[in-house]
């Protein structure tokens, strides 16, 4: 059996698979970074996972791409914890920009992004992925993120800039004081989904200009940084995952038209597609080995 996951920082998909590409189960749970979390906290979420226990011994293969997982050293860390649980399987962990890539293929060469929690971007020509400028993460980087667009959020409201009726809003549903805030972004773990969290709150006013203007200009500017990066940017399409792109795919299209990009797929949940570049590429080559 193969058990294929996809991980952001908010939450990990997990699909379990035969050699046929038959679905025999899916389950969620918490996402695993190893920026954040260690293999003894994998192994813990883990062995709280009914539906990930009950299946532990019987898979053989378990395809893992998750947010952070861009090292052997990170991947390491991910790694232990899964192999801790799967004791029968070969543990394979993957950057979920491969994951972003390998969803998003139909055969052609392709750039291909996570706009989520966090953001990044990726070249794949079909054999190999590549990255051109790296993800800075939530303090330095996340362009056109959740993680982004909360910041965007917290700094108009506590610097007064939001408009009343927002500002009200947000004041009502969660009274939040600025000690609280530096609190949980900057002592409290997991700030980057903390922050992504008010994308639920952003979501209610999606059609404000003020709120317009935030998603545009953010999308232009991860364009400009994560997409035109690479040097044939104008000559492939440009596909997106990740749920900040599906909620406000009128936003991200309107950015891709005005920075003249080829606007391909946008896909809320990679999973079905990971699946799919799996039974077609993959398992092939585990039949062979």
């Amino acid at each position: 059996m193969i058990l294929i996951a996809d991980s952001g920082s908010t939450k990990s998909d997990w699909r379990m698979i035969n050699s046929l590409g038959d679905n025999l189960k899916d389950f969620s749970t918490m996402g695993f970074n190893p920026y954040f979390h260690s293999s003894d906290l994998v192994e813990a979420k883990l062995k709280q996972s009914t539906e990930a226990m009950e299946i532990a011994l019987s898979v053989d293969h378990v395809f893992f791409y998750g947010a952070g997982c861009s090292s052997a050293n990170l991947n390491t860390i991910i790694k232990e914890g899964l192999q801790r649980i799967f004791k029968n399987a070969n543990v394979l962990v993957g950057h979920d920009l491969n994951a972003c890539a390998f969803a998003t293929y139909y055969g052609e060469p392709e750039i291909s992004c996570i706009l989520g929690t966090g953001s990044n971007s990726c070249y794949f020509d079909g054999e190999e992925v590549f990255e051109e400028v790296p993800s800075l993460a939530y303090i330095l980087g996340d362009e056109g993120s959740g993680s982004y667009f909360g910041k965007k959020l917290l700094q108009d409201y506590f610097y007064k800039s939001l408009p009343k009726e927002i500002a009200e809003a947000f004041h009502s549903q969660f009274n939040l004081t600025d000690k609280e805030l530096v609190r949980k972004v900057y002592n409290e773990p997991n700030a980057n989904v903390y922050l992504a969290s008010f994308m639920k709150f952003i979501g209610q006013f999606k059609h404000h200009p003020h709120v317009k203007n935030w998603m545009v200009e953010g999308f232009r500017h991860f364009i400009k940084i994560h997409v035109k990066c690479f040097d044939h940017w104008s000559d492939v399409k440009v596909h997106f995952i990740g749920s900040v792109a599906f909620h406000f795919e009128h936003y991200l299209s309107e950015a891709c038209e005005a920075e003249e990009v080829q606007l391909g797929s946008i896909i809320k949940k990679p999973i079905d597609n990971l699946v799919r570049y799996h039974v077609e590429y993959k398992i092939s080559e585990l039949e062979k080995a």
